[in-house]
C-alpha cells in the first residue's frame, strides 16, 4: 500500500547466467515484465553486437509476414488466437524458417503464375474484340461506294478520307491503346504522316484488369489504313510510343475468323486454369491467416530476448552471460523464480546467480498503476518522472483534480451527461479495447474514462451546491424566503408592483427571511434575483481563495514527509517551518478572516460588514487608522502586527541560515558557497513571490465558474427559451428541433470546448501551483523488459 504513496524501493544487480540459460532466463523475465536492462555495450556499435545474426534473421522473418498480411489484406480475414503462444526456443526459429520460407516461395510463384496468366488473358480478351470489330468493319464495308470515306453506321469514327492519289493496294494495322491516351494518338498521327492515313477507333465496352496493380483500365480499339512501307514504319515507332498494342490481324475473313474461334477457345481453357491457381492462392492465404498472428508474436518475442542479449556482457570463457537489472525489491522472489523456471526449460543444470551492486546513478522511478490508477499517474508523469522514492501526487490528484474541475465545470445537469458518457466507456470497456480503434482523439478519451467518471460525480456533486441544471435552479426544499411576508408587513402592495420591475426582498423584516439557510447549495430564490451575478462573485471568489490556500498549505505539508523520508532534518528546520510560517501567517490569517466574517456577520449587520481585502493591505502597511473600515474584532491590530513579523522573519531564515550551515560543515571539503547561496534565494524568492501569484492564480476557479453558468444561461435564454415561447401545434413541432439545436451546442459548447477549458486550468493547478511545493519531477521512468508492452505497442502501430 506505501508503494501508493511513494515510488518502489528498486535494486540494481549484476546477473549471470549461463550462455545455454541466458535466452530462456530472459524470456521468462520478459513474461514477468518487472526487470530493466542496462545496456552494458554502449560504445559497441550495432553491427558489432553478439546476436546481430539472429536479429537479421527475425527481421527476414518479419519481412515475409508483412508479405503475408499484405497479400491477405482485404481479401482473408486474420484469425485473432485465444492466447498468445509462449516463447518459442532457438532451435524452432529454423523450423519457423523454413515454413514461412516456402510459404513465401509458393505464395510469390503462384502470384507470379496469375500475373502471367492474367496478362495473357488480357492480351486474348483484347485480341478477341479486335478481331470481332475488324471483321464487323469489313462485313460492312464490303462494297465499297463513293462515300466511303465519310461517317459511316458501323459506330466506328475516322480521322479524315484517304487522299485520292493513294491508289495502290492499302495496308493496315490494328491494335489496342489506353483510352486516355487516344487524343494524342490521334493528333501525333496525323501530324507525322501529314493525313496520309485512315484511322478507325472504337471503345472496347468490356472492362478489363491491369494484372499487376489490379485497377481497372479502359482501352480503345484501332484500325490504321495506310500505304507504303515508310508510313507502317512510322505508324510502329507511334504505336510503341505511346505504348499501344499491335495485334496480327488476318486480311483474309476466313483466316480472321479461324483466329476468332482458336482465340475464344484459349481464352476458355485459360478461365479454369486460373481459376485454379486462385483457388490455390487461396488455400496457401487460408493456411497463412490461421498461424499468422502466433508466428508474429513468435517473431517479436524472439527479436526482443535477442535485442536484450545484445545488451549484455560475455565473459572471456565464453560460457557465461554478465546483465545489469533494475528491479523492485519487492519483487525479488517472483524474478527468482522465473530464472529457475528459465533455467529448468533451457536443461541447465547452473543455477542463475544474482549479485546486488552499488549504483552510482539514481535508480528509476516505478510506480504501481491499474487501469483506474492509470490515468492520473499519466497526469502527474506528463508533468515531469517523479525522483526516485519522492513522494508520488497521483493519489491525491485523484480527488483534488476532478474536484478542482468540478469547481469550475459545476452543473449537475452536464455532470450527468458526462458521467453516462463516462459509465458507457467503462462498462463497455472489453468490447471497446478489442476495436483497437486507430483515432487519437477517441484513444486519449477511452484512456481517460476512469478520470471523466469521476470528474462527472464531482460536477453532479458542485452543480447541486450552485445549485445550477442546465442554468436552472431546483427548488427541492423550498426557499427560506417568503414574498408574502412583504405584503403583511405593508413594504409591498399593488400600486408597489405595478410602478416597479424589481423588488428588493429585505431580509430584516420579520418573516421575509426564516433565518435557517437552506438545507443543501444555494437557495433557488437567487436564480431570480437581480443581484444574482454579484452574490455569486463574492461566494465563488471566496471559495475559490480558500480552496487554493489549503490545497498549497497541503502541498507545503507534504514537503514534510519528504524531509522526513530523506532524514533532512536541516530542511525541516530551515526550509519547511518557515515556509509554513510565511504561508500561514499571511494567507491561513486571510483565509481566517474570510470565515470570521461569514459567522460574525449577520443580515443585520451586514451593511457595517468591514472590507477584508482593505484590512488585508492595512495589515502590511501597519495602517490601523482608517474610520470607515471597523475592525473585525478586539486586538486585531496586535495579532496581525505579529502575523506580519513572523512572516519577515521567515524570510532571511528561509534565504541565509541553510547556506551558513552548509558552509560551515563542509569548511575542510571542496564546496561552493556561491553556488548554494543563488540556489537556496532562487528557492526562497520563489516560493515567497509564488505564495501570493499563485493564491491569485486559484482565483481561475471563480472565473471559470461563472463563465460556465454565464454560457449555459445565454444558451438557454437564447436557444431553447425560443422554442418554448411558442404556443399551439407549432411550438410543439419546434420544440424537437430546438431541443435538438440546443443539444448540439450543450455537447459541443458546455461540455467539449467548456470541458476542455476546464480541464486544462485544473492541470495547471495541479502542475504548478500544488506540486511545485513538494514535487521535483526530476527522475526518470521505469522501463521494464516487457513482451505485454512490445506486443501491444506493435499492435498499436
Amino acid at each position: 500500500m506505501a508503494s501508493v504513496f511513494r515510488s518502489e524501493d528498486m535494486c540494481l544487480s549484476q546477473l549471470f547466467l549461463q550462455v545455454e540459460a541466458a535466452y530462456c532466463c530472459v524470456a521468462e523475465l520478459g513474461e514477468l515484465g518487472l526487470v530493466q536492462f542496462k545496456d552494458l555495450n554502449v560504445n559497441v556499435n550495432s553491427f558489432q553486437r553478439k546476436f546481430v545474426n539472429e536479429v537479421r534473421r527475425c527481421e527476414s522473418l518479419e519481412r515475409i509476414l508483412h508479405f503475408l498480411e499484405d497479400e491477405m489484406k482485404n481479401e482473408i480475414v486474420i484469425q485473432l488466437p485465444e492466447k498468445y503462444p509462449e516463447t518459442p526456443l532457438p532451435r524452432e526459429m529454423i523450423t519457423l524458417e523454413t515454413i514461412l520460407e516456402k510459404l513465401e516461395g509458393e505464395l510469390q510463384e503462384a502470384n507470379q503464375n496469375q500475373q502471367a496468366l492474367k496478362k495473357t488473358f488480357l492480351e486474348l480478351t483484347e485480341l478477341k474484340y479486335l478481331l470481332k470489330k475488324t471483321q464487323d468493319f469489313f462485313e460492312t464495308e464490303t462494297n465499297l461506294a463513293e462515300d466511303f470515306f465519310t461517317e459511316d453506321t458501323s459506330g466506328l469514327l475516322e480521322l479524315r478520307t484517304i487522299p485520292t492519289f493513294m491508289t495502290g493496294k492499302l495496308g493496315f494495322t490494328a491494335g489496342v491503346i489506353n483510352r486516355e491516351r487516344m487524343a494524342s494518338f490521334e493528333r501525333l498521327l496525323w501530324r507525322v504522316c501529314r493525313g496520309n492515313v485512315y484511322l478507325k477507333f472504337s471503345e472496347m465496352d468490356t472492362p478489363l484488369e491491369d494484372p499487376i496493380t489490379k485497377e481497372e483500365i479502359k482501352k480503345n480499339i484501332f484500325i490504321i489504313f495506310y500505304q507504303g512501307e515508310q508510313l507502317r514504319q512510322k505508324i510502329k515507332k507511334i504505336c510503341d510510343g505511346f505504348r499501344a498494342t499491335i495485334y496480327p490481324c488476318p486480311e483474309p475473313a476466313a483466316e480472321r475468323r479461324e483466329m476468332l474461334a482458336e482465340v475464344n477457345a484459349r481464352l476458355e481453357d485459360l478461365i479454369t486454369v486460373i481459376t485454379q491457381t486462385e483457388s490455390h492462392r487461396q488455400r496457401l492465404l487460408q493456411e497463412a491467416a490461421a498461424s499468422w498472428h502466433a508466428w508474429l508474436t513468435k517473431v517479436q518475442k524472439m527479436k526482443a530476448i535477442y535485442h536484450i542479449l545484445n545488451m549484455c556482457n560475455i565473459d572471456v570463457t565464453q560460457q557465461c552471460v554478465i546483465a545489469e537489472i533494475w528491479f523492485p525489491v519487492a519483487d525479488t522472489g517472483r524474478i527468482k523464480r522465473a530464472l529457475e523456471q528459465g533455467m529448468e526449460r533451457s536443461g541447465s543444470s547452473m543455477v542463475p546467480i544474482l549479485t546486488e551492486v552499488e549504483s552510482k546513478t539514481a535508480p528509476p522511478t516505478f510506480n504501481r498503476t491499474n487501469k483506474f490508477t492509470a490515468g492520473f499517474q499519466n497526469i502527474v508523469d506528463a508533468y515531469g518522472v517523479g525522483s526516485y522514492r519522492e513522494i508520488n501526487p497521483a493519489p491525491y490528484t485523484i480527488i483534488t483534480f476532478p474536484f478542482l474541475f468540478a469547481v469550475m465545470f459545476g452543473d449537475c445537469g452536464h455532470g450527468v451527461v458526462m458521467l453516462l458518457a463516462a459509465l458507457w466507456m467503462v462498462i463497455n470497456e472489453r468490447s471497446l479495447l478489442a476495436q483497437k480503434s486507430s483515432s487519437e482523439i477517441w484513444n486519449t478519451f477511452f484512456h481517460g474514462r476512469y478520470l471523466i467518471l469521476l470528474m462527472g460525480i464531482f460536477s453532479i456533486y458542485t452543480g447541486l451546491i450552485y445549485n445550477d441544471c442546465f442554468s436552472k435552479s431546483l427548488n427541492i426544499f423550498g426557499s427560506s424566503w417568503s414574498v408574502q411576508a412583504m405584503f403583511r408587513n405593508g413594504s409591498w402592495n399593488t400600486h408597489v408592483l405595478e410602478a416597479n420591475s424589481y423588488l428588493q426582498l429585505n431580509p430584516t423584516i420579520p418573516g421575509v427571511y426564516s433565518g435557517n439557510p437552506y438545507p443543501f447549495g444555494i437557495d433557488p430564490i437567487w436564480n431570480l434575483a437581480s443581484n444574482k451575478l454579484t452574490f455569486l462573485n463574492s461566494y465563488k471568489m471566496k471559495m475559490s481563495v480558500i480552496l487554493g490556500i489549503v490545497q498549497m498549505i497541503f502541498g507545503v505539508v507534504l514537503s514534510l514527509f519528504n524531509h522526513i523520508f530523506f532524514r533532512k532534518i536541516m530542511n525541516i528546520l530551515l526550509q519547511f517551518i518557515p515556509e509554513m510560517i510565511f504561508i500561514l501567517s499571511l494567507f491561513g490569517y486571510l483565509v481566517f478572516m474570510i470565515i470570521f466574517k461569514w459567522c460574525q456577520y449577520d443580515a443585520h449587520v451586514s451593511q457595517y460588514a468591514p472590507s477584508i481585502l482593505i484590512h488585508f493591505i492595512n495589515m502590511f502597511l501597519f495602517d490601523y487608522d482608517d474610520p470607515s473600515n471597523a475592525p473585525l474584532y478586539s486586538h486585531q491590530q496586535e495579532v496581525q502586527t505579529f502575523f506580519v513579523v513572523m512572516a519577515l522573519l521567515a524570510v532571511p531564515w528561509m534565504l541565509l541560515i541553510k547556506p551558513f550551515v552548509l558552509r560551515a560543515r563542509h569548511r575542510r571539503s571542496q564546496f561552493n558557497f556561491g553556488d548554494v547561496f543563488v540556489h537556496q534565494a532562487i528557492h526562497t524568492i520563489e516560493y515567497c513571490l509564488g505564495c501570493i501569484s499563485n493564491t491569485a492564480s486559484y482565483l481561475r476557479l471563480w472565473a471559470l465558474s461563472l463563465a460556465h453558468a454565464q454560457l449555459s444561461e445565454v444558451l438557454w435564454t437564447m436557444v431553447m427559451n425560443i422554442g418554448l415561447r411558442v404556443r399551439g401545434w407549432g411550438g410543439i413541432i419546434g420544440v424537437f428541433v430546438i431541443f435538438a439545436v440546443f443539444a448540439v451546442l450543450t455537447v459541443a459548447i458546455l461540455l467539449v470546448m467548456e470541458g476542455l477549458s476546464a480541464f486544462l486550468h485544473a492541470l495547471r493547478l495541479h502542475w504548478v501551483e500544488f506540486q511545485n511545493k513538494f514535487y521535483a519531477g526530476a527522475g526518470y521512468k521505469f522501463s521494464p523488459f516487457s513482451f505485454k508492452h512490445i506486443l501491444e505497442e506493435t499492435s498499436e502501430e
